[in-house]
């Protein structure tokens, strides 16, 4: 569920915590696609991570894992730009790019390093990372912490308030099959496994969040619904953008929070 991103922030602090082997991380990756490479974005940053410059190389994923460990990194945060909401990426710069680009991206905030995926071929990612880029009056970029209980309320609150306001709009219609639809797509995401470790509440959030994106998946397919006018279906796509927020928000959350109990478990054993 969720993104690439999501499944290498948990199981590397798995990994980084003791609860996990290499290979596990490595299997879990492997949901997403076959095959996967590294490469750094410029040579101070190679240098860094002891992977080849993007264009001269590519090394394996094992290498960044190793990386992780011999640089001290334990605080990688899940972050899911969108364009109007960049917080976590910086004052801008090749990551801030990229990572809006793929809408996902990984950040290391303490040593100032991001990851990020890019989808080449099927069955290929490359991850590329970066130097975080400082804001000249704020700093280092740090992920915002949203609580987990207030993200899962948040996406049952939004849940709500969308249906009211598609209903209020009349605008929202059911299209025969749509159940049907809706598990088919569920079924077809790809479903990483989760190390033992992962907190149940973080679990939960996940799967709703899953649930309310394939709904979304399904309306922005159905455009315009049930809109018989140009100023019908705006209104409808406004009231469906909070969703998009609040799955955002909750997916960072659990993520977020997964990987904060994993670490915090590996500092005091």
């Amino acid at each position: 569920m969720c993104c690439p991103s999501a499944t290498l922030a948990v199981w590397s602090s798995a990994w980084l915590s003791g609860s996990a082997a290499p290979d596990d991380v490595l299997d879990a990756l492997a949901v997403w696609g076959e095959a996967h490479e590294v490469v750094a974005h410029d040579s101070a940053t190679a240098a860094a991570f002891d992977v080849p410059v993007d264009g001269e190389g590519a090394a394996p994923p094992a290498r960044l894992l190793a990386s992780l460990r011999t640089l001290g990194i334990t605080d990688g945060r899940l972050v899911l730009p969108v364009a109007g909401d960049v917080r976590g990426l910086g004052a801008g710069g090749p990551f801030a790019s990229a990572a809006l680009r793929a809408g996902e991206a990984l950040v290391f905030a303490d040593l100032g390093f991001g990851v990020v995926p890019r989808h080449l071929a099927e069955g290929l990612w490359r991850w590329t990372v970066y130097a975080l880029a400082d804001h000249p009056t704020t700093g280092r970029p740090v992920p915002e912490y949203v609580p987990l209980g207030e993200a899962e309320h948040g996406l049952t609150d939004a849940v709500r308030d969308s249906a009211g306001t598609l209903q209020a709009l009349d605008v929202a219609r059911e299209r025969p099959g749509v159940r049907a639809e809706l598990a088919a797509r569920l079924r077809a995401r790809p479903r990483p496994d989760w190390p033992a470790g992962m907190p149940g509440r973080a679990l939960r959030v996940l799967q709703r969040a899953e649930e309310v994106a394939a709904i979304l998946d399904l309306a922005k397919a159905d455009e315009p619904g049930g809109a018989v006018s140009a100023s019908g279906a705006a209104r409808r796509a406004q009231a469906l953008r909070p969703l998009d927020d609040a799955v955002r928000r909750a997916r960072c959350a659990a993520v977020n929070e997964s990987v904060r109990l994993l670490t915090r478990t590996s500092e005091s054993s």
